[in-house]
């Protein structure tokens, strides 16, 4: 059996559609609730009574020809009236109150928990996946939760309620017109299954249209490059094209759903017409009432069926949900650590102790959790405090495999990592990233403004400090191109600033946070020359005092590194000085010598 077969198979198990497990965001609304719930019998008891009202007025004035209880009457039909459509508001306002408030509880609580889980998980769930988690299944469970709720309360409350009346004043009416109820049930799932078939085909491809629109805007430079604007559009116009015929079937089949609908409706009309008319010759009132519940019944009928179809729906939501929150990352601290460090939402500083910078890996043999290979193997090394160690290897080798055990982002499959001399999972990973400056290679800058994304690094920080974060990294060059200087906002991801700004930028943060390790991942790849050589300027100022990492692109910039490890095909083959290494002839040696002479080359060239 297919491994999707088997959770299809373990979905439907779930007991009550696994509505148990949002029992957690429903419970704090249960007083919500019931007022809803209440509210609603009380709306659908009203709609129950309406037609027996006509029946008295049709029977006692039109038909007995007195007007001697018109004014109690009138009073309480308008009482009547009042009275459901106070309910009905409240009802609403309620269940409106509920659906949001289970949409923000779940995504409060999916957002925080994604905020503690490992890069693992990221790396297997892509963006557009977790997007949909949040946005669109939330929406469908708060949905659930209020509004099918409701309807389902208030229509079968009417269904039941229009059935007893008609039986407790002619039960053989009652009979024909009730029988009919069976048979538009049947139908009605029948219609209701497709329907969702359908509607979930097109869901399907409006999702490949957005992506595909989405590629057609973020990849606009490189298709006009590539001159494939005829490729693009043909495959947008194909997907567009599929769209209009799945929309166009599941509207005709919306409208055949409608039209039978519509003769369920006309068939019990006609039930009372051709069973009640004898009725209409001595009670016009009751004959009215027949025609009212029989009309009305085929739409709770339709409500009902689409309920539990949501309920059945909707089970998937939740399991997509639960996945999420019910996923353990695979890098933890322990109850212990968390009892006297606090966790990444109530850290306990007061127990912080100072961080120095020492870093040790003993018998540390890892491999990433969806990985089959050992990338290290009974690995050891000494950083004591201050040291600046480089990376260097070939694009792809893996060079960012120790920093990532540094940072806590995975944790080792044997052997410890010592941060001051403690192994690191003694003490809160908030503890260890709050002393560690990170700069990436791919600059990422969150929407705003450029004080505030440099907040970041340091929330208490001063205009001073600021100031001096930006110059140490000639950043503060930035501030007079954007409109706005440091409250300028900078847009999207930063969309407003070049990659290279960017990267000044983000480089000034981390020295803003004043951090004892700083790591460095390839921070001058992706910038242009003048860049580089305004961040290497400042790296022999920044690195003074810290522990520093640095995994060089370019080996030339790290040849003064205290140790400098050489990374090929994920594992570490060489470590040793920039003269230690060349005098070995090895790989290092051949690196360094390539790139050399194609530096020399493109000066020569250029």
């Amino acid at each position: 059996m297919s491994s999707k077969k088997t959770r299809e198979k373990k979905d439907r198990g779930l007991p009550f559609f696994g509505v148990g497990k949002i029992l957690p965001f429903i419970k704090p609304y249960r007083r919500t609730l019931i007022v809803m719930v209440i509210c609603g019998l009380l709306g659908s008891v009203q709609d129950i009574g309406m037609p027996l009202f006509q029946r008295y007025s049709l029977n006692h004035f039109v038909q007995g020809g007195t007007v001697d209880t018109l004014g109690w009457f009138i009073a309480g039909y308008l009482l009547m009236i009042f009275t459901q459509s106070a309910a009905n508001y409240v009802a609403c306002e309620h269940a409106l109150r509920v659906e949001v408030s289970i949409n923000r509880d779940i995504r409060n609580a999916m957002f925080s928990h994604m905020q503690t889980l490992a890069f693992s998980f990221f790396n297997q769930n892509s963006v557009g996946y977790l997007h949909a988690r949040i946005m669109s299944d939330s929406s469908r469970i708060g949905s659930l939760a209020s509004w099918s709720l409701m309807d389902t309360i208030w229509h079968s409350t009417y269904l039941i309620g229009s059935i007893v009346v008609m039986f407790s004043i002619n039960a053989k009416l009652a009979l024909f017109v009730v029988s009919i109820v069976p048979a538009v049930a049947i139908l009605f799932s029948i219609f209701q299954k497709r329907l969702i078939e359908v509607n979930r085909e097109v869901r399907e491809i409006n999702s490949t249209i957005t992506g595909n629109f989405n590629e057609g805007i973020t990849g606009a430079k490189t298709i006009k490059s590539l001159v494939i604007e005829d490729t693009m559009i043909d495959k947008f116009v194909g997907d567009t094209s599929k769209m209009w015929d799945k929309s166009v079937g599941a509207s005709r089949l919306r409208g055949l759903f409608a039209v039978t609908m519509n003769f369920a409706s006309s068939a019990a009309l006609a039930i009372v017409l051709w069973r009640g008319g004898y009725i209409a010759k001595e009670e016009v009132g009751t004959f009215s009432l027949f025609m009212s519940y029989a009309q009305g019944m085929m739409e709770p009928v339709r409500w009902i069926i689409d309920a539990f179809s949501d309920l059945v729906t909707t089970q998937v939501n939740i399991e997509r949900v639960s996945k999420i929150l019910e996923t353990k990352s695979d890098v933890t601290d322990t109850p212990e650590v968390i009892e006297k460090y606090g966790d990444s939402f109530k850290p306990k500083k007061e127990n912080w102790e100072e961080m120095t910078g020492d870093i040790e890996f003993r018998d540390v043999s890892f491999k990433y959790p969806d990985g089959d290979e050992y990338v290290l193997e009974h690995f050891d090394l000494k950083i004591p405090f201050g040291t600046n160690i480089a990376i260097v290897g070939e694009t792809g080798a893996g060079k960012s495999t120790l920093v990532n055990l540094v940072c806590r982002f995975y944790e080792p499959t044997e052997g410890q990592i010592l941060i001051d001399r403690r192994d690191a999972r003694e003490r809160s990973q908030l503890w260890l990233h709050s002393s560690i400056g990170y700069v990436q290679q791919t600059p990422h800058l969150f929407s705003g403004t450029i004080r505030e994304n440099l907040l970041y690094g340091n929330p208490d920080a001063t205009e001073d400090q600021i100031m001096r974060a930006l110059k140490l990294c000639s950043a503060d060059e930035v501030i007079d191109h954007v409109a706005g200087g440091l409250d300028g906002d900078i847009g999207e991801g930063g969309d407003t600033l070049s990659t290279g700004e960017k990267q000044l930028i983000s480089f000034a943060r981390a020295i803003l946070s004043d951090p004892r390790i700083l790591v460095l991942d390839e921070a001058t790849a992706s910038v242009d020359t003048i860049i580089e050589q305004k961040i290497q300027n400042a790296i022999d100022t920044i690195i003074e005092g810290r522990t520093s990492i640095v995994i060089a692109h370019r080996i030339s910039t790290v040849k003064n590194a205290d140790i400098i490890l050489v990374v090929k095909d994920g594992k570490i083959v060489e470590r040793g000085k920039h003269d230690e290494l060349m005098a070995l002839k090895g790989y290092y040696h051949n690196l360094y010598t390539r790139q050399y002479e194609d530096e020399a080359t493109s000066a020569f060239l250029g």
